[in-house]
């Protein structure tokens, strides 16, 4: 993960507090971001940009589960955790919206990890 411009990468995170970017090229790194800031300034993480096809794509709803169901056909593997919040932030939901969003669901048994970071639905 870097910090700096805009343009070295396709995902743009601000920390809502400080200020803070970080530029990176995958979206799971910007979920780390959000963890260690969480951590630390217990502050959430808002999206600048995100420049990916599934993100650009994804329906727009406030429904997590749905768009999880609808990201998961473009992703073998399991729809990285940070695309999902990507994705949500098109309807205004930070990082942390995103991620209580998921663990509501991982409690309920809608979803699971194939691996960590990686969601699928059920």
């Amino acid at each position: 993960m870097t910090q700096g411009s805009q343009q070295d990468a396709p995902f743009v995170a601000q920390c809502a507090a400080t200020g803070a970017t970080v530029t990176t090229s995958t979206a799971n790194e910007v979920v780390a971001f959000y963890r260690r800031r969480q951590r630390l300034l217990d502050t959430d993480i808002e999206w600048v940009s995100a420049e990916h096809r599934a993100v650009s794509q994804a329906p727009e709803s406030d429904d997590v589960a749905y768009v999880l169901r609808e990201l998961d056909d473009d992703f073998e593997r399991g729809v990285p955790l940070g695309i999902l919040a990507a994705a949500m932030s098109k309807q205004g939901r930070t990082v942390g919206d995103t991620l209580a969003d998921v663990y509501d669901l991982r409690m309920a048994g809608s979803l699971w990890e194939p691996r960590s970071d990686y969601l699928r639905p059920v």
